[in-house]
């Protein structure tokens, strides 16, 4: 890390495993590499970014806190979409070879001052990485929510097959038109998915590029979202709620208890 510049790029490395983090983008991982191979869809848009103080769509941009209404911006017509820090400037706190630590600042358009911290580790041997995201507040406590939107590329561009994409989940939030869910929970449908999942002994979503490599992804919580509409890349996101959960399933951030979650990823190679 660039002592002069706490928004610099940071690179982690352990073994055959290369991790790119720029906090000057939304603290999001740029690029995962792991014996050269890229598993993470590139560009300012992709890579893998937090979700923070919300995951998805907020219905219309509006939640209550209490009695009182608050109205988020719409980015996602006609919703607020992933909160607000994916694209901001994050300062890095502290970083080695195989660890560093971020935070941001929660502000307008907010409505409460908080900060979002998230803790990057790669593991010893190279073989995986774990996410830590915490939310605090500043004052009072408010509503949230948090988590990871990684994009995985489809296909590791080495002439194998795309990735297959396994889970054992004990429900499906039903979505309406609107992309919300409706409050329904259903057996899981076959996809392509842009839908919510319940797996209440925590999230535990397997990706396999068969014959190259198998990513485990897994955390205590037990929301993910799982979308595989594009054909460059597919999604597994693991997260604090469902969709909407400012509305429907808030996590309260207090003073003495803030929000916290985690994810690892694990990985071997299959040749």
């Amino acid at each position: 890390m660039d002592r002069h510049h706490p928004d610099a790029a940071v690179v982690l490395r352990a073994a055959d495993t290369e991790l790119r983090v720029d906090p000057g983008n939304g603290c999001r991982l740029t690029s995962l590499t792991t014996r050269g191979t890229e598993l993470l869809r590139q560009g300012a848009r992709y890579g893998s970014f937090v979700m923070a103080p919300w995951c998805g769509r907020t219905d219309r941009g509006r939640f209550r806190n209490g009695p009182d209404l608050f109205q988020l911006p719409v980015d996602a017509d006609p919703h607020a979409l992933h909160g607000t820090v994916r694209n901001a400037r994050w300062r890095t706190v502290r970083a080695d070879g195989r660890s560093a630590a971020f935070t941001v600042d929660l502000t307008e358009p907010w409505p409460w001052e908080g900060r979002v911290t998230q803790l990057v580790e790669l593991a010893e041997d190279g073989t995986g990485l774990t996410l830590t995201l915490g939310v605090e507040t500043r004052g009072d406590s408010f509503p949230a929510q948090a988590g990871w939107h990684p994009w995985f590329l489809r296909n590791l561009g080495a002439g194998g097959e795309d990735v297959r994409i396994d889970f054992d989940a004990e429900w499906q939030e039903e979505r309406g038109p609107d992309h919300l869910p409706n409050g329904r929970r259903v057996a899981p449908r076959p996809g392509p998915w842009d839908d919510c999942f319940g797996m209440p002994r925590g999230v535990d979503v397997t990706l396999t590029w068969p014959g190259e490599l198998e990513l485990r992804l897994t955390g205590r919580d037990e929301w993910v979202v799982v979308y595989d509409e594009q054909p460059e890349a597919v999604c597994v996101e693991p997260q604090s709620g469902p969709p909407n959960g400012l509305n429907t399933l808030p996590r309260f951030v207090t003073p003495i208890e803030p929000l916290e979650i985690a994810t690892t990823w694990s990985w071997r190679h299959l040749s």
